[in-house]
């Protein structure tokens, strides 16, 4: 199934030029995903939530400062490497060209719209993440963010009591400090990056205020998350398909939803970006394997990573990986020019889910130590999740012949 369809010719655009206070503007637009910036001969690249959110807005500063720089898609793509494209470049819009002209954008939205009745063959606990981080109503802003940034996630379920009453997300702390940063100083509002890193009020470097802003940074650190999460907490049922819950999140226009028990405990979380990961799963028994922060991987190639991941096949009796994910995170400690980095290796297999991290200096050192301990902990069978039924062939046919076909 080609993309060609999915193509909108609606989407805002700006200039390298134009002031970075305009483009925040444009997003008081809820239905705004990106804005693309280009000139009349280049196209440089898109501006997102994200991206505003990392960035420190000095009031000079315009939109070329912040642009991300993402994949080009032809008017021909598969949506299944159009979802890959999206998860690894952590965008969910892209530009589509002919040649060298943009003829217009796809959004995540519209590809999970279209694909969404050949979901029926998935459930809910087939893609959703169940290594779930959770917070108290009265966790702080500032454990919220560390919590963002430790697990490089950007929705946190808010649990009491055993239930989930809300969930706070990236850019609920991010638009709520702002409303305060502005409703008492009258300058630019605090940032934090895209997985919660460090507000700029934290560094006492705001522009447009008055006055210092330590007081300020730790009053709003010191806020309960109950503050700013969203209520109630939308949940879901780990066996309902993943068509109708799709459906779900594109009706009431939220990106997650809280995964619970018979008993109402929250056990998971199901996201959009969920769905775009099973759309990247390989057809006909081959595994996907996902790489998060692909840009760490100067000494290594996708094919040395593919490697690794095929060497665990029958490392326990006739164990097969089903799918794997690789994430990459750099740390600011350096020896020698060479960022320490942290790798992440999760595998899911028929017996079972597997999880291990390495740091090294590098990403191939990284995902050497994780390596070994991936080697041990299935060694010592240390599984994370229940096993995984192997797909047969009949459930790759109808999981995948809606494109297939195409």
């Amino acid at each position: 199934m080609e993309i060609t369809d999915l193509i909108s010719t609606e989407y805002e655009e700006c200039r390298p030029e134009t002031p970075l206070s305009k483009v925040v503007g444009t997003f008081e637009d809820p239905t705004v995903k990106g804005v693309l910036v280009r000139t009349d001969a280049n196209f440089d690249g898109i501006i997102t939530r994200r991206q505003l959110a990392a960035s420190h807005r000095n009031p000079d500063q315009t939109a070329g400062s912040v642009v991300w720089h993402v994949p080009r898609l032809d008017r021909h793509e598969d949506v299944r490497e159009t979802a890959r494209l999206m998860v690894e470049a952590d965008a969910r819009v892209l530009p589509v060209f002919e040649g060298d002209d943009l003829v217009g954008v796809v959004s995540a939205d519209v590809l999970l719209e279209a694909v969404r009745p050949n979901l029926d063959v998935l459930t809910v606990d087939d893609v959703a993440s169940d290594d779930l981080v959770t917070l108290a109503p009265d966790a702080t802003f500032g454990r919220a963010l560390n919590t963002f940034r430790e697990h490089r996630i950007t929705h946190l379920p808010v649990v009491a009591e055993g239930r989930a009453t809300g969930v706070l997300g990236l850019y609920d702390v991010v638009t709520f400090a702002a409303r305060e940063i502005r409703r008492s100083q009258g300058g630019d509002a605090t940032a934090v990056d895209a997985h919660g890193g460090a507000m700029s009020a934290a560094s006492g470097r705001g522009h447009g205020g008055a006055g210092a802003r330590e007081g300020e940074r730790d009053r709003l650190l010191d806020l309960p998350v109950r503050n700013a999460m969203s209520t109630p907490a939308r949940t879901v049922d780990p066996d309902r398909p993943m068509d109708e819950v799709v459906a779900e999140m594109l009706d009431l226009d939220v990106s997650s939803l809280v995964v619970v028990s018979a008993s109402d405990e929250p056990e998971a979380i199901v996201t959009k970006t969920d769905a775009l990961e099973a759309l990247t799963w390989g057809a006909e028994g081959h595994r996907a394997v996902q790489v998060y922060g692909a840009d760490l991987m100067d000494d290594l190639t996708y094919d040395d990573v593919l490697s690794m991941v095929d060497g665990f096949d029958g490392r326990r009796g006739d164990m097969s990986v089903l799918d794997a994910r690789v994430h990459f995170h750099e740390h600011d400690e350096k020896l020698r020019g060479t960022a320490l980095v942290l790798a992440r290796l999760r595998l899911d297999t028929d017996q079972g889910m597997y999880v291990a991290s390495g740091t090294g200096y590098g990403s191939s050192q990284a995902l050497n130590e994780a390596r070994d301990i991936m080697e041990r902990r299935i060694r010592d069978d240390k599984t994370y999740g229940q096993s995984k039924k192997h797909p047969d062939r009949e459930y790759w046919e109808k999981r995948f012949g809606w494109w297939l076909e195409g």
